[in-house]
């Protein structure tokens, strides 16, 4: 399910840090485009840039695409060591935006298990909820 390697982090690139570092100011995710505006100053230009130092940050497990928004986040997990933390949840709040990553083990387990019985041979595996999360259910209506 997870294609991250549990192998120290190569040292990257300035392209790769930059972007990085401006996914890390976000408070929400960001797509490649809203990246590419806060780093022209920076020198890049053009969105294959951007993309570029995305696709190796996913590779090397420092930043996960949210399909169903075509936005990126950084990874919630620790990365000292390198990692493989398997099938990632994102629970995406409809209202603020807010996304929060979580491990569920138990859904890995048995997608495999469906996958294997079903002789299905998954390319990639992505699990999104949509709602409302609990600061915005709380919060008094306007």
């Amino acid at each position: 399910m997870s294609t991250a390697a549990k192998t120290p982090l190569p040292e990257l690139t300035k392209h790769q840090a930059l972007v990085l570092q401006a996914l890390a100011r976000e408070a929400n995710p960001a797509s490649a485009y809203a990246l590419l505006d806060q780093l022209r100053d920076e020198g890049l230009r053009a969105p294959q840039q951007v993309y570029r130092a995305l696709d190796k940050l996913i590779e090397y497990g420092l930043v996960h695409r949210v399909e169903s928004l075509n936005s990126f986040v950084v990874c919630a997990h620790t990365h000292a060591d390198g990692h493989d933390h398997g099938l990632v949840v994102f629970a995406i709040c409809d209202s603020c935006g807010q996304v929060d990553e979580f491990l569920e083990p138990a859904v890995e387990r048995r997608l495999k298990t469906w996958s294997k019985a079903n002789g299905f041979k998954p390319s990639s595996t992505h699990v999104e909820m949509h709602g409302t999360c609990s600061r915005c259910a709380a919060a008094p209506a306007a």
